[in-house]
């Protein structure tokens, strides 16, 4: 009898099954009212008094692993049961979800290209490691020129011929030499300069260039383009531009905005002043637009340029342009935008 117990704990530990109906038949058979279990209690009063010890023993041992075994598989079917209502249900509500967060460059930069789309210009790209040419040298800038000093430039060391683009002028070269006028295109994207980085400057930056190539096209043109961006981009009318010198325009001028002197803060930004400088522009240097295959004495253009991440800086007030590359969960998350 012992043996036959013996036989069956056994038996009961090597069962295993994911079939609701066979743990059940499993159950009675063993804790059944006319199961095993009740059976052998029934047999224990005809065991010799030698042997009931021991056969008390086997067949408590014989209940408790039934027992253990026929809640091991319950509650096995019922996990599964939970998690195929929880995830086979499609009825069932959506676990939320974090929303991402759009980067404050691309934010600025979403919004710099849909003001311009709306009056024409489209985007153009290009490449961010250049040659000289569309660097430098079609631009107005043939080698040894002393204004090439004013860009810090990366050289790529195996040849001297190739660099990180110091603007995004030379995408605007490559947009005239494959496209005829009339041109108006902004034209996006990362620039490098070797420049030691602290909170208003990097090694890395973003800029918006515009071209705007057509016949009679005048300084007039330019201002009012540039007026129509002001007033879009931070809601303030009063523009005025300075006198300043860029090889690649002739006549040449920076662009301030009238930000004002309401608070505190506007008196820090602007040192006193009101006017804050935005970019620079100026008239098409006739030398650039022949340089690209674009007959200067037929067309004539204008061009501008300004940097995002100091847009971005006076947009949400932000002090430290390392910022924007330091991947900092806590700050970027802070930015929402439709864009």
């Amino acid at each position: 009898m012992i043996d036959q117990l013996k036989k069956h704990i056994a038996e009961v530990e090597g069962f295993n099954t994911q079939d609701p109906k066979e743990v059940e038949a499993f159950r009675i058979k063993y804790l059944g009212k006319k199961g095993l279990l009740n059976h052998f209690f029934a047999e224990f009063k005809s065991i010799p008094n030698d042997q009931k010890k021991e056969f008390g023993q086997t067949i408590n041992l014989l209940k408790s692993t039934t027992t253990e075994k026929v809640n091991s598989l319950i509650s096995s079917l019922n996990a599964d049961k939970d998690r195929t209502a929880r995830f086979g249900d499609l009825t069932r509500p959506a676990e939320p979800m974090d929303l991402g967060a759009r980067h404050p460059i691309s934010i600025v930069k979403n919004r710099i290209i849909d003001i311009f789309s709306r009056i024409g210009f489209n985007v153009s790209e290009g490449p961010e490691i250049e040659d000289d040419w569309h660097n430098f040298t079609a631009l107005n800038l043939p080698e040894y020129h002393p204004a090439r000093d004013m860009q810090d430039t990366f050289f790529v060391q195996t040849d001297p011929d190739i660099l990180l683009r110091t603007h995004t002028s030379s995408v605007q070269v490559r947009y005239m030499e494959n496209n005829k006028p009339p041109i108006r295109t902004i034209s996006p994207g990362r620039v490098y300069r070797n420049e030691a980085i602290s909170a208003r400057s990097h090694c890395f930056f973003h800029q918006v260039e515009g071209l705007y190539v057509d016949r009679d096209v005048s300084f007039a043109d330019l201002k009012q383009t540039l007026q129509f961006f002001t007033t879009e981009l931070f809601g303030k009318s009063k523009i005025r531009l300075r006198p300043s010198y860029f090889p690649f325009t002739e006549p040449s001028a920076e662009v301030d905005v009238y930000w004002g002197l309401e608070t505190e803060t506007d008196y820090r930004m602007t040192k006193g002043t009101g006017w804050l400088e935005i970019m620079g522009c100026g008239m098409v240097d006739p030398n650039v637009l022949d340089n690209c295959g674009i007959d200067s004495k037929e067309y004539s253009g204008f061009a501008f340029g300004l940097g995002i991440d100091r847009i971005a800086l006076l947009l949400y007030q932000i002090s430290d342009i390392r910022m924007f590359s330091e991947n900092d969960l806590r700050f970027l998350e802070q930015f929402k935008s439709a864009f």
